[in-house]
């Protein structure tokens, strides 16, 4: 499975760009369910029909947050905006890619003064990339305005440790992946919602289940990990604990209904398991919620470390028994 996650969270698909990843998933599962579908909006849908008349989505967003040009200057260096929830202090030396085109992040500074109120307090004005061109139409051919970038950052395998850039949420995908191709004889229908452009608005899994009767919706996403020193003490999510199971974030209340479903299905499996609340964000949950009439929902969470940084660190030991907790979950009723 790491070859898997390597290759999944190497790709190049910011929010709104998801057509290269979206290619690589349907490549994956495209033998082993029953149906896919492409919405308007991209959302790759997949089903495995079940024995039941009921049905549950799992949903893992494909996007990945970036920067998008949105000027040029005279002597070739692009100035940026943020696509989702980009620190400008992560940015800062860092490598990144425009469709191929690889870029540094510089800081504006004409004087020492101006240099170190910048380093202080970095913002989108004061950050620049450069790609290497010598002049604007140099610039223009090859990352013109309106192209999307994403940090340049490879895949590290560290045995229980992985890091990568994308882990949220190509790593949820990477666990349904895994979990479509493990899956047999399941009770219920099971969909597969693989969504765009989540990090700007859940925009993606507002549209996904309208079309379909859903009797429950389970976002896969990542969660701030507070086991770095001096972490925020009110988080209680660790890497090796298991997957966490949420109880609320900022977005969405889960259903207790749901969060027992999952939470008994991880003693009766003997799964390790964490409770889960955060005190900011949100995930796709909260758009299958408001969905029609309305949908029970929760999150299963993947504790991260360094969330939206070009190295996000998960534990190994946690995706898998993510995996074994959706396939345990395929074989029960609902």
């Amino acid at each position: 499975m790491k070859e898997l996650i390597k290759n999944i969270t190497e790709i190049y698909s910011p929010s709104g760009r998801e057509d290269k990843v979206r290619e690589f998933i349907i490549n994956e599962i495209k033998d082993y369910v029953d149906d896919i579908k492409i919405d308007k909006l991209g959302n790759l849908i997949a089903i495995k029909k079940g024995q039941s008349d009921k049905t549950i989505l799992f949903d893992g967003h494909m996007d990945e947050i970036g920067l998008v040009v949105t000027h040029i200057t005279e002597t070739g260096f692009l100035k940026v905006d943020a696509v989702g929830g980009v620190n400008p202090t992560i940015l800062l030396g860092t490598r990144l890619q425009f469709n191929g085109v690889t870029g540094v992040a510089g800081v504006e500074g004409e004087t020492l003064k101006e240099l170190r109120e910048n380093n202080t307090s970095l913002s989108m004005d004061s950050i620049f990339i450069d790609i290497g061109a010598s002049n604007r139409e140099e610039a223009e051919k090859i990352a013109p305005i309106g192209t999307f970038g994403t940090y340049d950052a490879n895949f590290v395998d560290l045995g229980n440790r992985l890091i990568s850039k994308a882990m949220d949420d190509r790593i949820a995908c990477a666990i349904m992946i895994q979990a479509i191709k493990g899956i047999k004889d399941n009770k219920n229908n099971i969909i597969f919602a693989f969504t765009v452009q989540e990090e700007v608005g859940l925009v993606g899994a507002s549209v996904a289940g309208y079309d379909y009767d859903i009797d429950m919706a389970i976002a896969i996403d990542v969660t701030m990990a507070g086991d770095t020193p001096k972490g925020l003490k009110r988080i209680s999510m660790e890497l090796d604990r298991g997957p966490c199971i949420k109880v609320k974030d900022s977005a969405s209340i889960s259903d207790r209904e749901v969060v027992d479903f999952i939470k008994e299905t991880a003693i009766e499996e003997k799964i390790p398991y964490q409770m889960e609340v955060l005190l900011f964000g949100g995930t796709n949950a909260a758009g299958y919620q408001k969905t029609k009439a309305g949908i029970p929902v929760s999150t299963i969470s993947i504790a991260t470390r360094y969330i939206h940084t070009p190295h996000e660190v998960v534990s190994y030991e946690d995706v898998e028994n993510t995996v074994k907790l959706i396939l345990a979950m395929s074989k029960k009723d609902i």
